[in-house]
């Protein structure tokens, strides 16, 4: 098989699209969970530790 051939047919392949945006979108996922767990552990460890000292003995 030529090159320019083998090079059309894997243009025309798309079987491995879907795993690849899977991928991609699982990876976003993780990144925006992780910046948002990052911004926001300061606040929600302030707010659990104000909850804890209001609770009575």
């Amino acid at each position: 098989m030529s090159k320019l051939r083998l090079f059309t047919h894997f243009t025309h392949d798309t079987r491995g699209v879907t795993l690849v945006e899977y991928g991609i979108a699982i990876a976003l996922a993780v990144l925006v969970g992780s910046v948002t767990l990052v911004a926001l552990g300061g606040e929600i460890g302030t707010a659990l530790n104000a909850a804890g000292v209001a609770m009575p003995n």
